[in-house]
């Protein structure tokens, strides 16, 4: 497992960590790394437009049926 060093951390981002951890019954390392694993489990948005790219879309609604939509919810 790799070992991180974060510096430079503005005392109220360190501080909302740390009572953040406490309120979790966490020490702030552990609190740490699982808010980066959450964010590292995350698609970027890169990964999102390549997997909309590849996805078939004719049996979506049309251009006409969406913007029929719309105005529909604004009336």
């Amino acid at each position: 497992m790799a070992t991180l060093y974060i510096r430079d951390v503005p005392e109220p981002v360190a501080e909302s960590l740390k009572e953040r951890a406490a309120e979790a019954g966490m020490s702030l390392s552990a609190y740490v790394a699982r808010e980066l694993a959450d964010i590292a489990a995350r698609p970027t948005n890169a990964e999102i437009v390549k997997r909309l790219k590849t996805q078939d879309r004719s049996q979506g609604p049309s251009t006409a049926d969406i913007l029929e939509a719309v105005a529909e919810g604004r009336r």
